[in-house]
């Protein structure tokens, strides 16, 4: 008699990432946001000033669903588009004041969301993942930071 069925590496990662993603999601959600925001507001945070062209290649998205991103987070008062002084055909992208405070709650879920799906680990265990895993996101030619959702 066989034992019951073993599942690989990948089907386990699989399985995790859809649990993170849901989770993620429900805890973004309580701030009024989805992750695609979330991730963009990110973007803007790494890189204030940017142009939304320069945004949607970093994220791998096209323009006209990173336009529609932008347009509901400046409806929330959590960015500003300004003119490019360089060049005034473009928008310059910034966090507003209202911005930069979700970007402080979106920290604190984020550590929230570390910590619950990790509470099985240690931390040397939980540094010993992350490590394994930025080696398969790099080997894959993942850009770090940026999720693989938005070219979709």
């Amino acid at each position: 008699m066989q034992g019951p069925p073993t599942f690989g590496s990948a089907f386990l990662l699989a399985q995790l990432g859809a649990h993170a993603t849901q989770r993620f999601a429900e805890r973004v959600a309580d701030l009024g946001l989805t992750p695609p925001q979330t991730g963009l507001l990110r973007a803007i945070a790494r890189r204030p000033g940017e142009s939304q062209q320069v945004l949607a290649a970093e994220l791998g998205t096209p323009p006209t669903r990173l336009v529609a991103l932008v347009d509901g987070l400046e409806q929330q008062g959590l960015i500003e588009r300004r003119r490019n002084p360089q060049d005034r055909r473009l928008y310059a992208v910034f966090l507003s004041d209202k911005g930069q405070e979700t970007m402080a709650e979106l920290a604190k879920a984020g550590a929230a969301h570390e910590n619950e799906l990790t509470a099985a680990l240690s931390t040397e265990e939980r540094s010993t993942l992350h490590e394994l895993l930025a080696r398969i996101a790099a080997d894959r030619g993942l850009m770090p930071g940026v999720h693989p959702g938005y070219r979709t």
